[in-house]
């Protein structure tokens, strides 16, 4: 089993004739599982995974130790890279709600806050742009408990609304495999609303790239209207926001900003 990272180091060595960069081997391995119609891991070859998870979930590899995510601290317990291994996880939850993070510190301050205690559900971050990994895992608990709302909560910007869509309807450059790993992802913040939470000096001006990002999105036929809105006004007010806008009112309030939008069903 390999990543794609020391599949390309290999390569490089050893057919440097045919292979000059990541992205190439990346495209070639995209190319032979839509040949193949496989996944990567019947290659051989595992996900480099960022991803953490904490809250009211178990897993249990086969007969090994029962690893309780809701005492793994603030840390979260490592979603590993091995898709073989997440597929064959034994899953067990008694939570109402999954919290889908887009950064790091954030998902620490929810889950030192024991967050998933006051709300019960399930943190699940992968430090950003979603990784296969984590993705898979977030697919499989969502087979497992198909009533449980999956909730993502993002810095209101081109690029948060282009991880919930990562999430939602998989990775242009996964091709055919996106659909294995998508979720029925609800965006639960920051989004417009929220602005008024904030002072004005969190607004911060969309960058070049945000406004790259979207374009992107805007071309893109699976975007739903009340996302288009959303991210059309950003591009209007030309602003963005990040998550931590919110500390202004406390390190404190970010959890009750949470619960109250869950408990009145506010995402879309």
């Amino acid at each position: 089993m390999v990543t794609q990272r020391e599949l390309y180091y290999k390569l490089i060595c050893t057919s440097p004739e045919y292979f000059h960069s990541q992205l190439q081997v990346n495209k070639s391995i995209q190319d032979v599982v839509a040949l193949l119609k496989c996944t990567r891991q019947s290659l051989g070859i595992i996900a480099s995974s960022r991803g953490l998870i904490a809250g009211r979930i178990t897993l249990q590899e086969d007969d090994s130790n029962i690893v309780d995510c809701s005492v793994c601290g603030s840390s979260g317990y490592p979603i590993t890279g091995d898709l073989n291994l997440l597929n064959t996880l034994i899953i067990k939850s008694d939570a109402r709600y999954i919290v889908v993070i887009e950064k790091h510190a954030i998902f620490q301050r929810l889950a030192e806050d024991h967050m998933f205690n006051k709300i019960p559900c399930v943190l699940i971050t992968a430090k950003g742009y979603p990784d296969i990994a984590t993705r898979l895992l977030l697919h499989r608990i969502s087979r497992i408990y198909p009533n449980l709302p999956i909730l993502a909560l993002v810095d209101w910007n081109p690029a948060g609304l282009a991880i919930i869509c990562t999430y939602k309807y998989g990775s242009i450059g996964m091709g055919l495999e996106a659909y294995r790993y998508a979720c029925d992802v609800k965006w639960l913040g920051l989004r417009g609303d929220d602005l008024r939470l904030v002072p004005e000096e969190a607004l911060v001006p969309l960058k070049p790239k945000d406004l790259q990002i979207a374009k992107s999105l805007m071309s893109s036929e699976m975007l739903q209207d009340e996302y288009k809105e959303e991210l059309e006004l950003m591009v209007r007010s030309c602003e963005r926001v990040e998550i931590e806008g919110l500390y202004c009112h406390g390190f404190d309030f970010l959890g009750k900003y949470l619960a109250k939008k869950i408990v009145q069903n506010d995402y879309i």
